[in-house]
């Protein structure tokens, strides 16, 4: 309900004020108090959502908006990336071309949609290859655009990075024109990932950019640091971590503050690395953990409680950990059995839920299973305002009690698209989008209306 203003839709307004003698904020407050019902979608502008842990406060539309309303289908090109929602316009990425032979060059597109009409507003191209240059294993299993877009709200830019390490800034109040852009294995010179266990692999660039002030931070795995930060109006480097070594296969690094110090879980190839990043102390290490999957799978990016960060893979580990950060290191807490393969955990209160095969939820505290769900492969999953979890998977949607001791199923979509589902759900004014590696997008309302809510501007 974006576009409506409490009071107004009920007749109310002026008149009321005037009676009762209050100012507009008291008295819109007071609405607010009174009619819960009535609240403003939150934006989900970057990967893992508002502050990239998979928690929004935007609600479920449960009861009213289930099973939700399906508003509009498209192909958007092959990747990874999972769409974003900002303003009431839906972005995404995706790549076009022919496969066959050596590694094609074909293009990356960066779409803005009407998020309700799917209405396509503008478009963006520029010619990349279908995978990295350093590419190496799994060839036919991946290809396109891994990186999620991150949207940078004070400005109305977007930050884009391909799998062949194209970064690039956009604006969006422009219809997306290219204000900067820098390829990092041109500049950087990235080498290929080392061998692991099992067989090799290099799957590009996967970092989704994160916004802190004036910085975009992302791992880039080259050989003068692991994680760079980037001036976000010019593309000009203003550091490199201390850590030097490969980057892994995640998300992006995870914010956390470790006492009153900011700084991020980055699940690089070898290890957890902990780095600080306020002022003074940028890319300085406080704490590793060793940690190497085989075939080069640190792919899940760690989620985050406080100054306790979780991660998760299947392979050699086939474990959740638990891990405490002071600024003097790292400590293991637990390790429970339970995992997921390439799903990023979510920590919400004292729960952590995993989409590995089935959807697990695990204590926080003790690691111990609480409940365990339907089978949703390489999925995704949220926790909403309203405490329901959605989750995404094996094409299928599915809403659950986030906070219940057993699990309790509300409603389920199946057969949404045939593909993987490694892009993450989005969920932003009432609109839930679901989208496969091939490229497959659709989007549902869960608003109550029929035509899914309007844009905001």
């Amino acid at each position: 309900m974006a576009d409506v203003v409490a009071g107004e839709e009920f007749g109310w307004g002026r008149r009321a004020e005037r009676r009762l003698g209050v100012s507009a904020w008291a008295w819109l407050a007071g609405c607010v108090l009174l009619l819960p019902q009535v609240v403003c979608g939150e934006d989900w502008p970057q990967w893992r959502g508002p502050v990239r842990n998979g928690v929004t406060s935007e609600p479920s539309g449960w009861p009213k908006g289930w099973p939700p309303k399906r508003l509009w289908r498209r192909d958007v090109g092959k990747g990874c990336t999972s769409p974003v929602i900002v303003g009431g316009r839906l972005y995404v990425m995706g790549w076009s071309g022919r496969k066959g032979g050596g590694n094609p060059v074909g293009t990356d597109t960066l779409y803005c949609f009407d998020a309700a009409s799917g209405k396509e507003l503008w478009k963006q191209t520029y010619r990349c290859r279908y995978q990295g240059r350093v590419r190496t294993g799994d060839l036919r299993g991946y290809g396109g655009p891994s990186a999620t877009p991150t949207f940078d709200k004070t400005t109305g830019r977007i930050y884009t990075l391909s799998v062949d390490g194209d970064l690039r800034c956009w604006n969006t109040k422009q219809n997306g024109r290219l204000l900067w852009a820098v390829n990092l294995y041109d500049k950087y010179k990235s080498p290929q990932r080392p061998f692991v266990g099992e067989n090799r692999r290099d799957f590009g660039f996967t970092s989704s950019p994160l916004i802190r002030g004036e910085l975009l931070i992302l791992e880039v795995g080259a050989k003068d640091g692991t994680v760079m930060a980037f001036d976000k109006k010019t593309g000009a480097r203003k550091w490199a971590s201390a850590w030097k070594k490969p980057a892994g296969h995640t998300g992006g690094p995870a914010l956390l503050t470790v006492e009153g110090k900011s700084c991020i879980a980055n699940l690089a190839l070898f290890e957890l690395v902990i780095m600080r990043i306020d002022k003074g102390n940028e890319g300085r290490t406080v704490g590793t953990l060793p940690w190497k999957t085989d075939f080069a799978c640190n792919v899940a990016t760690p989620g985050v409680s406080g100054a306790k960060v979780v991660i998760t893979s299947a392979y050699n580990h086939k474990q959740t950990s638990l891990i405490e950060v002071s600024l003097k290191g790292v400590r293991k807490v637990w390790t429970s059995r339970k995992y997921a393969l390439v799903s990023s955990p979510l920590v919400h209160r004292d729960r952590i839920f995993l989409v590995g095969n089935a959807l697990t939820c695990l204590d926080l505290a003790t690691g111990k299973e609480k409940w365990s769900g339907p089978t949703l492969g390489h999925g995704s999953a949220m926790v909403t305002g309203d405490g329901k979890l959605i989750a995404f998977g094996n094409g299928k949607l599915v809403l659950a009690e986030a906070m219940s001791d057993k699990y309790r199923q509300l409603a389920r979509v199946d057969k949404i698209v045939s593909g993987t589902c490694y892009p993450h759900v989005a969920l932003a004014d009432g609109i839930i989008a679901c989208k496969d590696k091939e490229g497959r997008l659709v989007c549902f309302s869960v608003g109550g209306k029929t035509g899914g809510p309007k844009p905001r501007r």
